[in-house]
C-alpha cells in the first residue's frame, strides 16, 4: 500500500464510486441521489484551482483504497486559517487502518501548509468517524441537531475540530 496524490485521470472515476456507495448507504454524506461523473471535474477543478490536497492510498495494483482531501471551512477571509476535511475510505476496505493513515497525513499536509483549525462534520451514528477523530487529537466543537433528513430520519451533526500549532505569524492580510 502507497501514499499517493490523487488526480482527475487516474482517480476521478474510483473517488466517484467511493462517494455514490457512502451516499447510497451511509449518512456519511447529506446527498440523496448518486453525483454524476461530471461532477468529478469540477470537485477536482476546485481542488487545483485553490492549492488543495487529495491523497489517497493504493494497492500494489493501483487500486484506490481510501481518499482524503479538505477545502475552506467558511468563505471569510478571516477563516482563512481554518478548513474542513473529508476522509473515505472504500467499503471493502474498512477496519484496516486507512482512515487513520489518511486523516494523519492530511493533519501533516495541513500543519506544512499553516492551516490553524481542522473541522470535521460528523453524522452523530457515524462512531467509527468520531472514535477515528477522537484517537487523532480532534475534540467535539457542537452538535446542530436535526440538521439533515435522509432514510427517513432526522440526523444530527457533530462538528469535531483539531487545533494546529499554525501558523507561527497569522496575519490580516
Amino acid at each position: 500500500m502507497r501514499l499517493i496524490h490523487c488526480s482527475e485521470e487516474r482517480h476521478a472515476e474510483a473517488i466517484l464510486a467511493i462517494f455514490n456507495h457512502a451516499i447510497l448507504n451511509s449518512t456519511a454524506l447529506y446527498d440523496y441521489k448518486p453525483r454524476e461523473p461530471a461532477s468529478m471535474v469540477e470537485w477536482f477543478a476546485a481542488k487545483r484551482r485553490n492549492g488543495l490536497p487529495v491523497i489517497g492510498f493504493e494497492d500494489a495494483q493501483g487500486t484506490l483504497l481510501g481518499f482524503a482531501s479538505y477545502g475552506p471551512f467558511r468563505d471569510r477571509p478571516a477563516n482563512k486559517y481554518s478548513v474542513e476535511h473529508s476522509v473515505y475510505v472504500h467499503h471493502a476496505c474498512r477496519g484496516m487502518g486507512l482512515g487513520k493513515r489518511l486523516l494523519g497525513e492530511l493533519i501533516e499536509i495541513a500543519t506544512q501548509r499553516e492551516v490553524h483549525v481542522m473541522v470535521g462534520g460528523i453524522d452523530v451514528a457515524n462512531q467509527a468517524s468520531i472514535a477515528l477523530h477522537e484517537g487523532l487529537g480532534f475534540e467535539p466543537a457542537g452538535v446542530i441537531r436535526e440538521a439533515a433528513y435522509k432514510f427517513g430520519q432526522w440526523l444530527d451533526l457533530a462538528f469535531y475540530q483539531k487545533i494546529l500549532p499554525t501558523p507561527l505569524e497569522p496575519n490580516e492580510g
